[in-house]
């Protein structure tokens, strides 16, 4: 029933006049922003996170603006602190845990990142968010879920169920035939693997490593050092909680972002992650 009433609620939206768009300035959100630009003749907002995953966001400031998007509508933020105070330091303290097997890695990101797309929605009187997960995985429902209980009205446009730009090759062609900019990284091909990475984990899956007698090769380790290359000794640490939190390493205080990246930084060394 809940989801015949949202089917029927997105039906009866008007049409769309601005959308605040997940962007990371990669080859399937800059299409996407083209393609929300043709499709629904609407003014596009970009927001960029940075949640720790290891890549440089501020190009995508540039991007935008190569694509036509006045400055005043692009937003590039550096969540990390709220990320693990709010969301990651609270995962721990309940033991959640996916399907009672593992920490949740890429999941516990979404909700953050729905719940700022919403709140610049509202800044900028947007009536539309959209993003960028395919239309047969788990993130959709994470990023719209999220929205809708923050913003019922809101309109959710996600491309990957609309359109039939569905494999890299049209995409690569659709971005040359409107002159968006790709890297030359992207042209040589992806790469043999997927992954996600935040402030808490990186993960990957696809490609070779469906088969599970295929051993991940060495270059996919860009935090740590396999086994064999971790030190023979032990190393120790000295861990601080309060109230259930860490608040300091070795007797050094730190913020919630800072101990993840001083605890990722010792435990990759080690082999761990």
């Amino acid at each position: 029933k809940e989801i015949r009433n949202i089917v029927k609620r997105k039906a009866e939206t008007k049409p769309v006049r601005k959308v605040v768009l997940a962007y990371s300035g990669g080859l399937d959100t800059s299409v996407i922003l083209k393609w929300l630009q043709d499709e629904y003749g609407c003014e596009v907002v970009t927001f960029t996170a940075d949640i720790g995953q290891g890549e440089e966001i501020e190009p995508a400031r540039a991007k935008a603006i190569k694509m036509g998007i006045k400055p005043s509508n692009i937003f590039i933020e550096d969540l990390r602190e709220e990320f693990v105070r709010d969301f990651v330091f609270p995962m721990f303290r309940a033991n959640a845990l996916y399907e009672g097997e593992y920490l949740l890695g890429t999941s516990i990101a979404r909700p953050l990142i729905a719940k700022r797309l919403v709140e610049i929605a509202r800044k900028t009187k947007a009536d539309a968010i959209s993003h960028g997960a395919t239309g047969k995985g788990n993130d959709q429902v994470r990023f719209e879920l999220g929205a809708y209980a923050l913003m019922p009205n809101v309109k959710i446009i996600a491309p990957w169920r609309e359109w039939d730009l569905l494999s890299r090759e049209k995409l690569m062609r659709y971005a040359d035939q409107h002159g968006i900019p790709v890297d030359g990284a992207k042209r040589k091909g992806p790469p043999p693997y997927s992954m996600d990475a935040n402030l808490l984990h990186i993960s990957y899956e696809g490609g070779p490593l469906e088969d599970p007698w295929t051993e991940p090769p060495s270059e996919m380790w860009r935090w740590s050092v396999s086994p064999e290359m971790a030190p023979n000794e032990a190393t120790y640490l000295d861990l601080t909680y309060e109230g259930g939190d860490v608040v300091a390493l070795d007797g050094v205080a730190m913020s919630p972002a800072t101990v993840l990246v001083e605890l990722n930084q010792v435990g990759g060394a080690n082999g761990i992650g």
